[in-house]
């Protein structure tokens, strides 16, 4: 199963839920130089140059989430990655999924600027970089 959760909700369960996994699917570069969520770990869903699928992800995956009745919640920058690599571990067995709805930095605004409408940081979440 597949749940969709907003950012607050999606903090508040792995403040609550000491086996949940925090998954960031963005690239390594987005994870380090735009920021991430404290704790999150990078397993990148696709990766440059061409945003060519990680073959590997399930596997990485299942090394930082080898439970797969804990939940596991996935975050990229607007909530599209992390949907795709959500089916992929729904495939293999994984019981708890969880898609952060609105992503890291959030949709577009009219300017298409993101982080301005919503999204973790939009919301005051805790983030840091590298």
């Amino acid at each position: 199963m597949i749940e969709n959760l907003e950012p607050k909700a999606a903090w508040e369960l792995l403040q609550n839920n000491p086996k949940a996994v925090f998954i960031d699917v963005r690239t390594s570069i987005e994870h380090s130089f735009v920021g991430h969520p404290p704790k999150a770990i990078s397993v990148p869903w696709k990766e440059f140059p061409g945003m060519q699928l990680n073959g590997q992800f399930v596997e990485q995956v299942q090394q930082h989430a080898p439970d797969k009745t804990a939940p596991v919640l996935l975050l990229c920058r607007s909530g599209v990655r992390s949907v795709e690599a959500a089916k992929a571990l729904e495939a293999v067995g994984y019981q708890h999924l969880v898609n952060i709805v609105q992503g890291f930095e959030g949709a577009l605004d009219a300017d298409k600027h993101r982080g301005t409408i919503d999204g973790w940081r939009f919301h005051g979440l805790p983030w840091e970089q590298s």
